[in-house]
């Protein structure tokens, strides 16, 4: 019989519908690649060679080695503004009501994180020490964004494959800032302040103390992170990085903390890409909004999401999701799976 799981971090109702859950591998991407991608291509604007003027560049990681396919010295990651923004940094504040209209200058920051210089990469296939780069790139550019006096909230995300949004397959992944908090932070920061207000702790910490007592979702774990299922995932193979330390912001962490992070996540995506065919996801970083600061009750976190279902009817009319898969069977399946050795390098 189904049953409604309760997510407190996100105050959801989210139905495991257990007669109609499928087996963990049944949730694999069932497109295989038929042809190799290269690692250069003369169109693509990512990849070495092609890259606009450098003094667009708001980062760099540079490299002293040159690359088999490039005649030039290579990097190994840039953030450059997006050429499509959603957001200006140039636009004029301002904000204007009208009765109950109000609207604001689209002002901001919209930019795109190069991760590797190969055009044929995922992060599931990166070393360790690559995936920290990215993550070393992703802590400096919130350090300066969040500088800006206008910015509220800085959104770091990724889009894996053209269901989760993405255009283009070099890798990459963006970075959005806002002149305002979106409803989906405050409903969540109010749920925090909410329960520790009622228990006198962080939400977050019990969450991470409660899943390795029951060790039943947790899908990897390091001296500083830990990445597992929740209880009421929204969807199939949901995933949650957590750091067992308590911050509340991202640009909080450590340069040890930044390795050991690589590697859980490097380790979490290489169990989805081995084990389900490298799914199309989404994962961002959710932070606290800039104004708020260091505080008891709230917790970073990454949340990866798989593309291997879709929103239907139900899902858009009451918000509620339906969850086919149980979290304690997709968390043991991951942890079953192995991921090569020499993975680095190696795409499907």
């Amino acid at each position: 019989m189904s049953e409604l799981r309760q997510n407190l971090i996100t105050r959801d109702w989210v139905i495991i519908a257990t007669e109609r859950a499928k087996r963990p591998d049944q949730f694999a991407n069932p497109k295989k690649c038929e042809t190799l991608v290269p690692p250069h291509r003369a169109d693509c604007p990512f990849c070495v060679g092609n890259e606009e003027d450098a003094t667009l560049e708001t980062c760099r990681l540079g490299d002293s080695l040159r690359d088999s396919f490039a005649s030039r010295t290579a990097w190994k990651v840039r953030a450059i503004p997006n050429k499509y923004p959603a957001l200006s940094p140039t636009a004029e504040w301002m904000r204007i009501s009208s009765g109950i209209h109000r609207r604001m200058a689209g002002i901001g920051v919209h930019e795109v994180i190069v991760e590797h210089p190969r055009h044929d990469l995922t992060t599931a296939l990166l070393s360790i020490e690559e995936v920290a780069n990215i993550l070393l790139v992703y802590r400096q550019r919130y350090v300066e964004i969040r500088k800006n006096p206008h910015i509220e909230t800085i959104i770091i995300f990724k889009n894996h494959g053209e269901s989760a949004g993405t255009s283009l397959e070099h890798p990459h992944s963006q970075i959005a800032a806002t002149p305002v908090v979106p409803s989906q932070f405050r409903s969540r920061i109010d749920e925090a302040i909410r329960y520790f207000d009622d228990t006198g702790e962080c939400l977050f910490c019990r969450t991470v103390e409660d899943e390795l007592a029951a060790r039943e979702r947790v899908i990897c774990e390091s001296k500083d992170f830990v990445a597992f299922i929740p209880y009421a995932a929204l969807s199939p193979f949901h995933t949650w990085i957590f750091p067992r330390r308590h911050s509340s912001s991202f640009d909080d962490l450590t340069d040890g903390e930044i390795t050991d992070l690589a590697d859980t996540l490097k380790t979490v995506l290489a169990k989805l890409y081995y084990g389900l065919n490298n799914p199309d996801y989404n994962y961002t970083i959710r932070s606290m909004p800039i104004a708020e600061g260091g505080t008891k009750y709230f917790h970073w976190y990454i949340a990866i999401i798989p593309r291997v279902t879709k929103q239907a009817g139900f899902e858009l009319g009451s918000g509620m999701f339906i969850n086919t898969a149980l979290p304690e069977e997709s968390a043991a399946f991951l942890r079953s799976i192995e991921i090569p050795r020499d993975s680095n390098f190696s795409p499907i």
